[in-house]
Formats: C-alpha cells, sequence, structure tokens
C-alpha cells in the first residue's frame, strides 16, 4: 500500500495533547510534519490519533466464522485487519491463545499463524501483531514457547489460567464441555485426561513461569497476567514481573494493581454494552475510581470508539481522557514512542471522525489509507488531482 504525497489537512479540530485545536496537520513520507502541502479541507471532522488495541480476539471469527468451518488464514486475517482499520484501529494485537485446549487454540496453530502473519504483513493496511495468550500449565512447551517468541519477535505475552473453569464445566455442563473438546479435535473423555494431567503438575508451575519470566526480560517481551480474580493473585504475577493487569475480575485486583503502579486492562466491549458479558466487575466503575489506564477491542472492534463515546456522554471523561485509554495510554504500555499522539514526526497514525455523525470516515496507519469512506473519500479525490498539478 503507497504512502500518501506530503498533505496538510486544514479546518478540522486535532486532538493536541488534552485539548482540541483548529490548526492545520501535514504528512510527509508517513510521518507527521511541519510542512505546508496540497491542502485538504476537512472542515466538520475531528483528528484524532489512530487507535492502539492491546487485545483483540475477533480475529478468530474472521478465520473461522463456524468453530468447523475454518478459512484460509490469510484471509481471514486480511478480513480481521480491515474490520480493525474501518474502525479506527491502527495497531493491533491479535491475541492467539498458547493453550492445552488444542485445535485453534493450540500451539501448532499458533506457530501456523505467526508464519502467516509474517507473509501477510507487508501487505496490512495497519500494523499487526500477535499477543500470546500463554496458559501457565503448559510446561512442557516452554522451549517451543520461547523458540517461536525468538524467531518472529513477539512482544507481548498474557499468562491465563482457564484450567479450574475448564474442569468445573466438565463437571456441571457437560453439553458444553462436549462441545469445547469437539472443537480442539478431542473427545470429552480425551479433553478430561489433558486437563486432570495438566492439574497433576500444578507444583512445576511456579519454577516454569520463573523461567518463562527471566527469558521475557531478556528478550524485552511485556508481560502480565489476565482475569486476576483477587489482590493477592495480582501481587503474585506482579513478584514474577507480569505487570500488566489485563480484565482483572475484582475491583481489589484492580487496585492492587494501581498500587503496584501497574497498568490495567479493561475490555471496551464492557463501557459499550454498560456491563460485562460474563458478569464480572463493570469496566466503567473502574475507570470512574481511576482503576483502568487503557481499553481494549476483546471481542468488538466498533466498541473501542463507541465506548470512548460512552464515557463522554456519561460526563466520566471528556473526548481527550477517553480517547486516551485507546490511543496514548496503550502507546505508553506498549513502550511505543513513535505512535499514540499527534506530535511531530510521529507516525501519521490518525482517525478523522465526523464532528455531527461521530462517525469515522477515514483511518490512516503509517501515511497510508487503510479505510476510507463517506464524503472524504470525495475530498480526497479532488485533492488528488489539485496535487497533481501541483507536482507538475
Amino acid at each position: 500500500m503507497a504512502v500518501l504525497p506530503p498533505l496538510s489537512f486544514t479546518g478540522a479540530s486535532v486532538l493536541s495533547g488534552d485539548r482540541f485545536e483548529k490548526r492545520p496537520l501535514s504528512i510527509e513520507g508517513g510521518y507527521l510534519s511541519t510542512g505546508r502541502f496540497p491542502e485538504l479541507d476537512l472542515s466538520g471532522y475531528m483528528i484524532l490519533p489512530g487507535i492502539i488495541d492491546l487485545h483483540g480476539d475477533a480475529f478468530e471469527r474472521h478465520i473461522a466464522p463456524r468453530p468447523r468451518a475454518p478459512f484460509p488464514i490469510r484471509s481471514g486475517l486480511a478480513s480481521a485487519a480491515r474490520d480493525a482499520a474501518a474502525h479506527g484501529v491502527t495497531t493491533a494485537w491479535f491475541a492467539q491463545c498458547w493453550s492445552w485446549e488444542g485445535g485453534l487454540r493450540g500451539p501448532e496453530y499458533a506457530e501456523e499463524l505467526l508464519a502467516e502473519m509474517r507473509a501477510f504483513e507487508p501487505q496490512a493496511p495497519i500494523d499487526i501483531r500477535l499477543q500470546i495468550r500463554c496458559e501457565t500449565h503448559m510446561i512442557d512447551s516452554r522451549d517451543r514457547l520461547l523458540a517461536l517468541i525468538r524467531r518472529y519477535g513477539v512482544d507481548y505475552v498474557i499468562f491465563n489460567n482457564h484450567l479450574p473453569e475448564a474442569i468445573e464445566i466438565a463437571k456441571k455442563e457437560p453439553l458444553e464441555f462436549a462441545a469445547w473438546a469437539k472443537r480442539g479435535g478431542r473427545t470429552p473423555e480425551e479433553f478430561i485426561k489433558v486437563l486432570r494431567q495438566a492439574k497433576d503438575r500444578k507444583s512445576e508451575v511456579p519454577r516454569h513461569l520463573w523461567q518463562l519470566a527471566e527469558a521475557f526480560d531478556t528478550l524485552g517481551v511485556t508481560y502480565g497476567s489476565h482475569d486476576d480474580p483477587d489482590a493477592e493473585t495480582r501481587e503474585e504475577f506482579r513478584i514474577l514481573g507480569a505487570r500488566v493487569a489485563e480484565f482483572p475480575i475484582s475491583e481489589k485486583a484492580a487496585a492492587a494493581a494501581k498500587a503496584m503502579d501497574d497498568p490495567v486492562l479493561m475490555g471496551a466491549p464492557n463501557v459499550a454494552r454498560g456491563g460485562s458479558q460474563s458478569g464480572n466487575i463493570s469496566a466503567q466503575k473502574l475507570i470512574e475510581r481511576g482503576l483502568c489506564d487503557a481499553l481494549v477491542s476483546d471481542y468488538h472492534y466498533p466498541a473501542l470508539a463507541q465506548a470512548a463515546w460512552v464515557l463522554v456522554d456519561k460526563g466520566v471523561r471528556d473526548l481527550a481522557g477517553a480517547w486516551a485509554m485507546i490511543s496514548s495510554n496503550p502507546a505508553r504500555i506498549m513502550r511505543l514512542e513513535d505512535r499514540g499522539t499527534l506530535e511531530l514526526d510521529k507516525r501519521a497514525d490518525l482517525v478523522v471522525v465526523n464532528e455531527t455523525t461521530r462517525e469515522i470516515e477515514a483511518t490512516l496507519s503509517g501515511g497510508r489509507v487503510a479505510y476510507l469512506s463517506g464524503r472524504i473519500g470525495q475530498r480526497l479525490a479532488a485533492a488528488g488531482g489539485e496535487m497533481s498539478l501541483a507536482a507538475e
């Protein structure tokens, strides 16, 4: 995808730090510039930093819209990237399991997915990366996981422990458990055997996690934990070095994370829908109490921008503060100094929003058009003709 030629956006309200300003915004060579170039009038629009999504698993449904109807990984990645771009995402971590579940969530599939991602990256409309959701009891796969991280430069890992949940479902929901086993290509009997074997190795888990943590520190991998139920669990992962607290289940877990200066991530759908679909704590309440730093798409890309507007409409945050939760805050968490704000020399990652409808009409990632709709397309086409004349 070609980078747009030098261009100055005029007439729009530009999010600059914590306030909006009516000022020109120029791009050149895929970065934000101070130059004055052929102009594109964006009166009636806002320009905001591109959204940085630290955890999204909606890509799974693009690859396998039905559990037993998978499509080629490459086409699924392309579809998911376009979906993300259409909702303002310019950098996305696809959350892939490294789990005893097997099938689309097992190590073999993670390896295949990363190979396909590397091949697709040059054509991707946005910056796509992989977050590995590593089940804590995958002890024998440690060397295999680290080899994969080194080979593909994976920079983000989250520890999960869904084993107690799986065992509970096996006891109380046999039909649901059977369907889960089938998705992984196993019978219920085979699946319960896998779970029991993993459970029997509980005593080996702490040493296994320490060895992974030491390797992650050496490799510069950001890592954290998922679904911390309480403050004690969060503290245990913090001691390990897993600083990111993703989707804490209780306020005490979130408060413990903040007390230790660890970033807390919650799902944007939780905010957009007015509560958790699984009955966990309200993300909005955590935000109101200063216990949430960033929002992620989780399973629904549209929820990112929707959540920002919900926070605005409910008086929880102004737009600058709400948008920071999906742009500058995630950038800071992942130490991405080249994006997240609309500052000179940063990547031209930006979103153009209609002030009246609040609809996203354009997304630029690295100065490339990742998504375009509405009147913006007409204006850009007209500006293209003017740019051609200027070049002559």
